[in-house]
């Protein structure tokens, strides 16, 4: 009941602020009729030169937009190199694959991945870690990850590249790993 008549007030008002002086929609100010015929006069502005000229960016020259210059759209050149801390954490995370707690290597290894996030070993033994715990999506992502930092160090592409091929035959992708092989035999 209350919701229904306050809809109804605030419907009114808006429909007398529609509406001018005499049921018009334009608003007409009240004054004599002869003000009304004339167009009012536009504002004037000072022309003071002790105002700081304000440039509107529409107003400003085009510079032409350089594209960033890129060698290759996701690989680098160098992989990152391990900070010891980093290479103790991947070291930690080993012994306790070989103990066979795996949930607490990925946690060392998330670690080392916030310590080193461009360093394609850190992706490569996370990617190991995911197969022992049998997510082999989650395994092809990092190795993928991986391999895009790798570089220029064949022999880490090439551990990476098998890495892939083995993922993918496990999760019955046989074309795939085939192709990986291929990858990793042509390094």
């Amino acid at each position: 009941m209350f919701r229904y008549a306050g809809l109804m007030a605030v419907a009114f008002t808006v429909a007398g602020c529609a509406s001018g002086p005499g049921g018009s929609s334009i608003y007409v100010p009240a004054g004599d009729s002869s003000s009304r015929d004339e167009a009012p006069e536009p504002p004037q502005t000072s022309d003071r030169d002790d105002e700081p000229r304000v440039e509107r960016k529409s107003e400003q020259p085009e510079e032409p937009v350089r594209e960033p210059e890129r060698s290759s759209p996701s690989y680098q050149d160098e992989g990152d190199e391990l900070s010891p801390a980093a290479r103790s954490l991947i070291e930690r995370a080993d012994s306790l694959m070989a103990a066979g707690d795996t949930q607490a290597a990925v946690a060392q290894l998330e670690r080392a991945q916030r310590i080193a996030p461009r360093s394609a070993e850190v992706y490569f033994k996370l990617s190991e870690a995911y197969v022992a715990l049998d997510q082999l999506g989650s395994a092809e992502q990092f190795t993928l990850k991986g391999l895009s930092l790798a570089g220029s160090d064949s022999a880490l592409q090439r551990s990476g590249w098998m890495l892939l091929a083995d993922i993918r035959r496990a999760r019955g992708n046989v074309a795939g790993a085939d192709q990986a092989e291929e990858r990793a035999g042509a390094l």
